[in-house]
This record gives C-alpha cells, sequence and structure tokens, in this order.
C-alpha cells in the first residue's frame, strides 16, 4: 500500500508539474502575442547567439537546414526545457510532500496546503527566476512592441515574475487537488459524486490545451519564416524596389510591430545632454531624401539579397549634433527594440548620407522593414543600417555588436559587385542568323558608384561595354544591359564585371560571404544549339 500511495503521489506530482508548466508557458505566449514581451525562449537565442563564433554559427544554419530551422529549434528546445524542469520541480515537491507526511502533521494554509510546501516551491522558483534574470539580464531590454530598453527590461522582468508565480500557483494547487481524497459534492444533474482530480486537472488541461494551440498557431502566422531570406532578382528587376519586394534578412522568430505612441530614440553615452525624440518630434527635424541600396553579408555572388529603395528621414550628424558628443568618441552602438545592435565609426555616423529613416519610396516604414524608424548606412552592409532603432549611444572604445563579436569583419565595406539577371543559367537558345539575346543585370559599388559594367563570352578572355540604362545616385545600384548576337552554336561562359567611380575593376578574386562578404565574378552557362 505504501508503494502504491508513493507512486500515486509522484504521478501527481508529474502531473501537476506540467499542467503548471504549460499554463506557464501559456501565460508567457499571451504576454508575447498581446504586450510585445519576449519569453525565453526568444531571450535565449538573443542571448546566445552573439558567444556563437562565425564558424560555429554558419556551421549550425547548415546542419539544420537553413537559419529559419536554426531559429525553430533553439525557440522549440527552450520550451521543452521549460517543461522538464517543471515536470522535475512537481517530481521533487512530491517526494517533499511525502516526506513531510511521514514526519508529522505540518501546519497549514487555506486548501490544505502546508506553509513548508509552499516555503520549499517559493524558493525552488525564485531561484530560478533570479537565475534566469542573471543568465538573461544582458537581453532583459527587448521589447517587440517598441518600449525603450530601460522601461523594456522592467516590463521583461516582471512579466517573467507573473509567469513564474503562476507556475507555482498552479503546482501547490494542483498538487493539493490531485491528492485530495475529498470528493466535490454532488451535482444535482448527477447520480455519482465526481473527484476532484478529474474535475479540476481535467478542465485546466482542457482549457490550456485549447489556449496554448490558439496562442501557438497566432504566433506562429506572426513569424518570419515566410519571408526572412527573401530574395529579389530576375529580368524584371525594377530601378527602384517596391517596398513590398526588398529583401529581407532578420535575426527574429517573430519580428517587432511597434506601437509608435511608446516608442523614443534615445541619444546617449559621451554626449552632453542626452536628448529623446518621440516619433512627431522626429518629423518635424529637416528631412533628407536619398537613394540608396542595401545589400546583405550574407549575399553570395549573383544572389537577390541586395535592393534599391528611396528614403526619406533626419541625419544622424544631426541628432549627434544636438545631443554634444564629448571628446573621444570612437564607436556609435545602434540599438533596435528587439535587441539587435551593432557599431559604425563616429566618422561614418556623422556623415551626411548616414540616415535616421522614417519613410521607404515614400511611404511610412513597412514593420519587416524597421517601423517606426531605422538607421540607413550607405557603403556598407546591410547589418549596419539597423531596423526598429531606439537607442544611439556613443563610447569611446572598440564596441561591438551583435554579429561583430561573432567574429564578422573586420571590413564591412560593400565590394564592388555585378550579376546577371537574364538569361538564367544553361538557358537554351535556338541558333540564328536573328539570334539576339538580351543580357540584364545589377551592378553596385556602395557609395563609389558604378562607372562601366563589361561583359564577356569566352569566360573573361575578352571583354566588351555594356549599356548603363539605369544610373541613380552614386548610393544606388545601376541597372545594365547588352545585346548579344552568338556568331555560332556552342557552350558559352558568360561573365560580367564592373569597374566603380574611381576607377577601380571589380576584383575577380572568389571569396566566400563569411566573414567579410563574398566578392569574385558572377558567372553563368549559356547552351546555343544549331
Amino acid at each position: 500500500m505504501r508503494l502504491l500511495r508513493l507512486l500515486a503521489d509522484l504521478g501527481a506530482g508529474l502531473v501537476a508539474g506540467l499542467v503548471a508548466a504549460l499554463l506557464m508557458t501559456t501565460v508567457m505566449a499571451a504576454l508575447r502575442y498581446a504586450l510585445g514581451i519576449p519569453p525565453p525562449a526568444e531571450l535565449f537565442g538573443d542571448r546566445v547567439g552573439p558567444h556563437l563564433d562565425v564558424d560555429t554559427f554558419i556551421g549550425l544554419i547548415n546542419q539544420y537546414g537553413g537559419y529559419n530551422q536554426l531559429k525553430q529549434l533553439g525557440a522549440g528546445s527552450v520550451i521543452a526545457g521549460q517543461l522538464a524542469v517543471g515536470l522535475l520541480i512537481g517530481l521533487l515537491y512530491a517526494v517533499l510532500v511525502g516526506r513531510e507526511r511521514a514526519r508529522r502533521p505540518a501546519k497549514v494554509w487555506p486548501l490544505g496546503i502546508s506553509r513548508r510546501s509552499v516555503r520549499a516551491v517559493v524558493v525552488a522558483v525564485g531561484l530560478l527566476y533570479v537565475l534566469s534574470l542573471a543568465l538573461l539580464w544582458p537581453v532583459l531590454g527587448i521589447s517587440y512592441r517598441g518600449l525603450p530598453p530601460g522601461p523594456a527590461a522592467w516590463a521583461t522582468a516582471v512579466a517573467m515574475l507573473v509567469a513564474y508565480a503562476s507556475y507555482s500557483g498552479a503546482l501547490l494547487l494542483g498538487y493539493r487537488l490531485m491528492t485530495s481524497r475529498t470528493p466535490l459534492r454532488r451535482p444535482a444533474m448527477l447520480g455519482r459524486p465526481i473527484g476532484r482530480r478529474a474535475v479540476v486537472v481535467g478542465g485546466v488541461a482542457l482549457a490550456l490545451a485549447l489556449a496554448s494551440r490558439e496562442l501557438i498557431e497566432r504566433l506562429f502566422r506572426m513569424a518570419t519564416f515566410d519571408y526572412d531570406g527573401m530574395q529579389v532578382r530576375g529580368p524584371d528587376i525594377a530601378p527602384i524596389t517596391p517596398n513590398e519586394r526588398f529583401y529581407i534578412v532578420t535575426k527574429n522568430i517573430i519580428d517587432p510591430r511597434v506601437a509608435r505612441p511608446v516608442w523614443r530614440l534615445e541619444i546617449a553615452g559621451q554626449v552632453r545632454q542626452p536628448q529623446t525624440y518621440t516619433f512627431e518630434e522626429l518629423a518635424t527635424l529637416p528631412p533628407t531624401t536619398q537613394e540608396t541600396t542595401l545589400m546583405c553579408i550574407s549575399n553570395p555572388v549573383g544572389e537577390g539579397l541586395m535592393s534599391n529603395a528611396v528614403w526619406t528621414g533626419v541625419p544622424l550628424r544631426a541628432l549627434i549634433a544636438a545631443a554634444g558628443p564629448l571628446p573621444g568618441v570612437v564607436r556609435v552602438v545602434l540599438q533596435s527594440v528587439d535587441g539587435y545592435t551593432d557599431t559604425v565609426a563616429f566618422d561614418k555616423a556623422t556623415h551626411p548620407t548616414t540616415l535616421v529613416a522614417y519613410a521607404m519610396n515614400g511611404e511610412p516604414l513597412p514593420q519587416r522593414h524597421g517601423y517606426p524608424v531605422r538607421a540607413v548606412v550607405p557603403n556598407l552592409y546591410g547589418e549596419k543600417s539597423v531596423k526598429w532603432l531606439t537607442r544611439v549611444e556613443l563610447v569611446g572604445y572598440q564596441a561591438q555588436g551583435f554579429y561583430e563579436r561573432q567574429g564578422w569583419g573586420p571590413t564591412f565595406v560593400v565590394p564592388t559587385t555585378a550579376r546577371l539577371d537574364a538569361p538564367h543559367h544553361e538557358q537554351r537558345f535556338a541558333f540564328g542568323p536573328d539570334l539576339a539575346v538580351l543580357l540584364k543585370g545589377v551592378a553596385f559599388a556602395g557609395e563609389r558608384g558604378v562607372a562601366r559594367v563589361e561583359v564577356s563570352f569566352d569566360d573573361g578572355r575578352t571583354w566588351q561595354p555594356a549599356r548603363l540604362d539605369y544610373v541613380g545616385s552614386p548610393l544606388a545600384w545601376v541597372l545594365w544591359s547588352h545585346t548579344w548576337r552568338p556568331e555560332r552554336p556552342g557552350t558559352y561562359r558568360l561573365v560580367v564585371r564592373a569597374t566603380d567611380g574611381t576607377g577601380r575593376i571589380q576584383t575577380p578574386v572568389e571569396r566566400g560571404t563569411v566573414p567579410s562578404g563574398a566578392t569574385g565574378y558572377h558567372r553563368i552557362t549559356a547552351l546555343v544549339e544549331a
């Protein structure tokens, strides 16, 4: 009988621990959905990510089939860990209560829960809470609704406390109800007593299952999985990329959805007068509009993680000047509401073309592209153009951002690059006297501009000039074309290269994207058949 009672108590502890952990996870999901407060499942990735060296980071992405898959694995593992720890605490709690019952009757609170049991659970869960705060402290300032870092940290800490407290209460009450020998009063419509376990635990389990499913489905619909890594390329490339086609790369499982009334932009650090701007205050400052192309550091040669837009905003140097930078500033740290950070040299931050942008192609920034404001840093890879910007901090040391700490760089200057968008690789053509193949593509050289584009049909032995069909801002790409008339059937190796505005030809040296971005010529094969 004692063994059966022990097994029953341990089973009750496991069930109560699981239900309590499910409740805690549901509370976290609800706070994430309603208030944009990140749960540990998201915070853990932001905490660990910068400390992975770049080779390990890329290796994990390749091992698990992509960045999205890695993000899902990380979040899922943390949630599974929460449930496992919840089960373990429930089991240990059952052992503690069993020993206490065998020793002597304990003083009890209402519902028959002993004071010693309450203290044990509060201490255990309180310790986990303190450890969670210590582990996640550097990323507590994340707010997907746009709270500034300081208030965001407090909101996240309080939300975690609420979630952990819900676990404690559910464990205490759930275990007590699971082990109670007293049946509920018989309802008038039923013919026999119903045990408290069946009514309470079954009802709670069903409610949690329904609530969890609904919240998870809603959060999944909000996730970035269907657009992260979106590219733009092909023969229909427009000079200005429409907002809905602009390339996207994000570290987030769910991108921020900033509430403009609570958002603020802080200018802080080594300044005489720290400044804080609302969106309305920022929008009243003298605006600048400029066309600028952005390209991701992870863009392989010839691929489409590159787009061009017309940005409207305020030069960052005007905001820094208003704050009064102190002598000795070395780097400027740009921080997003999602906790992402990156840095630029002080000289680059105060260059006239570096913007705090709030409009894209004449429209407010889309949520995916940094609403309400983002940085636009020409000549450097897109990771420097921080989205959902909330804080600009001037520092007197060589600070490093999210990906810089992984080992990306040390140079983030966009190299001169060109690609073929048409024809596509291994496209076939029927040879004839009237055959004319239109080659099209883009070329980009950061702030240096593109002076010339050349194409080759013999794998780079000879070159012919291409037409520059669109030349906009010196900060933007050019669109080029060339009409090719093959002289005979055969297999042709088509190559393109660009020359920047300083007269320097694009390097033919092939280099992968890690750690400073890809270089080399884009090559495709064309098949001309008799």
